[in-house]
C-alpha cells in the first residue's frame, strides 16, 4: 500500500473499503476456477485516478496450494474487474493486480509460536 492510509481522501478510502467487500463476494460467488482456494481480500489500494488497484489477497493451504490460488486470481482479474464495474457506481472501474498478503499467516503462525511457549513454560513451573 503505496500511499499512506492519512493523505488519502476519505472517498478513496471509502473505495478501496467498498472493493474489498465486493470481490471477496464475487470472488466466493462467481469465480469458477478450480485453482481459487479459500482466499481472504485483504486490503485494496487504489491509484487516486481509480484506474488501477493493487489486491491484497490472503490465500488459505500449503504453499502449492496458495500458489495456485494467486495463478487463479490473476487469470480471473479481468472477469474480476467487469464485475465489480457492475457493482461500484464510479467513473472508471480499476484494472486489479493480485499481491500475495501474508500478514493472516504470519499472525497464525506468532499465535502458535506464544501457544507453544507459554506451555513450556507452564511445564517448567509445575516441576519447580
Amino acid at each position: 500500500m503505496s500511499e499512506p492510509r492519512a493523505t488519502k481522501s476519505q472517498r478513496l478510502q471509502r473505495i478501496e473499503h467498498e472493493i474489498v467487500r465486493e470481490l471477496s463476494e464475487i470472488v466466493r460467488e462467481d469465480v469458477k476456477d478450480p485453482r481459487v482456494g479459500f482466499v481472504t481480500i485483504v486490503a485494496a489500494d487504489v491509484s487516486p485516478d481509480l484506474r488501477s488497484a493493487r489486491i491484497f489477497a490472503s490465500p488459505m493451504g500449503d504453499e502449492r496450494a496458495s500458489r495456485q490460488t494467486m495463478r487463479g486470481l490473476a487469470a480471473a482479474a479481468g472477469f474480476l474487474s467487469i464485475e465489480l464495474g457492475k457493482r461500484l457506481h464510479t467513473r472508471h472501474t480499476p484494472s486489479l493486480t493480485f499481491v500475495r498478503d501474508r500478514s493472516i499467516e504470519r499472525g497464525v503462525r506468532l499465535s502458535v509460536m506464544i501457544d507453544v511457549a507459554r506451555r513450556r513454560d507452564d511445564e517448567g513451573h509445575d516441576l519447580a
